[in-house]
């Protein structure tokens, strides 16, 4: 009788243990994490086909973990005005990512700020064309001011 209830504990074991690795096998799934961070970072940009220093900047986003998508629109200008960004902001291209617009060569640690801490604005602007901003320069060097924007008006977001 003993045996019989050495053999139905352990087999009891084993069968809940083969669930509970199921489900955690399940809910780690290392092809569906990466599709979720792939998700999470997948960003577009309108931008000039002839302008070279977007193609760096998109080539520094994706070296960091980004899946860009690049579309070539010569106006990109109009369309960075008509999704919010104030006309004197405007970078040397738009984005958009997790339903915020960003202006320019915002760098990652400032786009992936904005995403986790996801403030009540319409987007983030670096203007011009900053010299030591990525996509102009190898790397992000000295301080850089971004802009917040929205229907509060425009803000400084970031100036480091």
């Amino acid at each position: 009788m003993k045996k019989i209830i050495v053999i139905a504990t352990v087999a009891t074991l084993a069968a809940a243990g083969g669930v509970t690795f199921t489900a955690l096998t399940a809910a780690q799934d290392p092809q569906e994490t990466s599709q979720n961070a792939a998700e999470a970072k997948a960003i577009t940009i309108w931008r000039d086909p002839g302008c070279g220093c977007c193609d760096a900047y998109a080539d520094y986003l994706e070296a960091n973990g980004f899946s860009v998508t690049r579309v070539d629109d010569r106006d990109f200008d109009k369309r960075s005005v008509e999704m919010g960004v104030p006309e004197r902001g405007i970078g040397c291209h738009l984005a958009e990512i997790d339903g915020y617009v960003v202006s320019g060569l915002v760098p990652v640690e400032i786009i992936e700020r904005l995403v986790s801490e996801r403030p009540d604005i319409t987007g983030i602007t670096l203007p011009g064309m900053p010299a030591n901003a990525p996509g102009m320069a190898p790397a992000k060097t000295g301080t850089l001011k971004t802009y917040a924007f929205g229907d509060g008006g425009v803000s400084v977001y970031s100036d480091e």
